[in-house]
């Protein structure tokens, strides 16, 4: 082999690595636009987890069916009470009316 063969070789095999580093550009750069669309989705994915967290430690904390149940019961129980207690008053303001009617004849005279 001669110096020019040699040479005619290894411009071939230079430009044979070039045409693939261009290649290599091409066809990556479609993966660096999906690197940077896939980091923008796992920032939105880690928000979204943050936010998803936060909603169920607040969850912890409303009553349930149950226990909403019972206070719905005991506010039954207390309203019974107060009708209850409203009739016990009602002698004891017609008394009040009777009183004040009476405070106010004495007050003309």
């Amino acid at each position: 082999m001669t110096p020019a063969e040699i040479s005619q070789y290894l411009g071939l095999a230079l430009a044979v690595i070039a045409l693939l580093g261009h290649a290599k550009g091409y066809f990556s750069s479609g993966e660096k636009d999906l690197t940077s669309r896939t980091e923008k989705v796992e920032s939105k994915l880690v928000e979204h987890d943050r936010r998803i967290q936060a909603v169920e430690a607040e969850l912890k904390h409303i009553p349930d069916r149950d226990t909403a149940h019972r206070l719905e019961l005991t506010m039954e129980k207390i309203s019974g009470r107060l009708d209850t207690l409203d009739e016990r008053l009602k002698p004891i303001a017609a008394t009040n009316a009777r009183l004040q009617e009476f405070l106010l004849e004495q007050a003309t005279k």
